[in-house]
This record gives C-alpha cells, structure tokens and sequence, in this order.
C-alpha cells in the first residue's frame, strides 16, 4: 500500500480545463457568484456548479451565502500559491494560451496573486527588500527583519493590527511570468491593501490587473529601487 498524501485527486481536480479556468478566475481574490464562474470557465451554470461542488469538496474552494446569492472563493493562500505556482511550470514548459489579449502586458507588469502584488513589479518589490535587509530568506521559511519592521511601519502599517490568519506573516510565492519570487502572506496582501490605500494603484476592474497611477510608480521605484546585483549574487 502506498503512503503520504494522494497528489492525484488534487491534480485531477486541476486538471480539468474548466475547474482550471475556474480556479485561476478565483485568483483575482473576489469572490464570484457560480454564474460568473461558468461565464469564465466557458460552460453552462449548471456545468460550473457540477465543477464547484467538487472543488469545494476536494478542499480547494468554499462557498458562502450573502442574501440570496451564493459565492466562491479559493480556500487559502496555500492553494492560491500552489495555482501560481503551476502557472510558472505551465510557462517555463511552454504551455500557453494561443491567444494572448491586450492586457497581457499590463498583466505581467502588476497584478493581483490573490491577494497580494505580483508581476514584475511584485517581483522588483521582494528582489528590493532582501537587497535592502528587510527580508530574509532561510530555506524553510523568510523572516521580516528588524529594519524591515521598521520599513513597514514608516511606510503606515502596523503589524499588530493585522486581522489574525493562519496565513505566515512573510511567504515566497513563485511568480509564474516573471519566474522568479514574490512577496506573500500577511504582509504581502498588507503592503499591496497600503499602496492601494495611498491611491499609488487601483484594480482594474474584472480583471487581476493592477494599474499604478505615475506618481504612485515613481514612490514605489524609490521605495523598491532594483538591486543591482541579482538575488543569487546577495
């Protein structure tokens, strides 16, 4: 008898070109209704809600009531990390849309992983903060220092009143255009929430894009200046 976690349900709940569209559609972090997914997915709402009902009992979706609708989000940072996480294998092989749209650029430029910033410019963020020493990558985990404590709490968040998750505070998450990390967990989606609040960027709407207005960009590229060395050479 075999031992450890069954990877094949969870691959074949994936696999499925429709639950796939599905669950990348719930990347963008909001929650949507069964007729929007079957909309993204390309199928009827009664196909979509015959995908839902196994994504939700395989673990990776949950569903909630508001009034009379019912929506759907990805259960946890977790999944959403292992989906990006796919979408950089899915790249790196070669396997990609046949038709690119055109926000595809926007899209590898900044946009939304979830909940927090990813693109280049997601991964020019992290690639700055462990130039700078605000972050610390070790092999199991990534450690926000003690300048970068005092980084985030200039820049107007404080860490204390972050609302309480399972979520770590800091995580790696592979950006799948880019190939590379980018920052998520807790502070992650905090940092991204503050840019947004500061009006540096705004969501563009139905889509993961994430549009920073000029001076929003010229504050985050003296905040996050590019490394001159590469991560690998730090």
């Amino acid at each position: 008898m075999k031992e450890g976690p069954d990877i094949a349900q969870i691959a074949a709940l994936i696999g499925d070109p429709a639950r796939a569209n599905i669950l990348t559609a719930l990347m963008s972090g909001k929650a949507l209704t069964a007729t929007e997914l079957a909309f993204e997915a390309g199928v009827t709402a009664q196909t979509a809600s015959a995908h839902l009902a196994k994504l939700t009992d395989g673990g990776l979706v949950a569903a909630r009531k508001s009034g009379r609708h019912k929506y759907f989000t990805l259960v946890s940072d977790e999944v959403a990390g292992v989906l990006e996480a796919l979408m950089g294998l899915a790249a790196g092989a070669g396997h990609l849309r046949k038709r690119t749209g055109p926000k595809d650029g926007a899209m590898r430029k900044a946009r939304i992983c979830y909940n927090h910033l990813a693109g280049d410019m997601g991964v020019q963020m992290y690639r700055s903060m462990v130039a700078k020493g605000l972050l610390e990558p070790s092999d199991e985990s990534l450690i926000l220092t003690k300048a970068g404590h005092a980084f985030v709490s200039e820049l107007g968040i404080d860490l204390d009143a972050l609302p309480t998750s399972k979520a770590p505070l800091c995580r790696e998450c592979l950006d799948w255009s880019a190939r590379s990390s980018h920052l998520a967990g807790q502070l992650g989606r905090a940092i991204l929430s503050r840019f947004i609040a500061l009006n540096w960027a705004k969501r563009e709407e139905n889509s993961r894009v994430v549009t920073f207005t000029p001076d929003g960009e010229k504050a985050f590229l003296s905040l996050f200046p590019m490394p001159e060395r590469s991560i690998a050479e730090l």
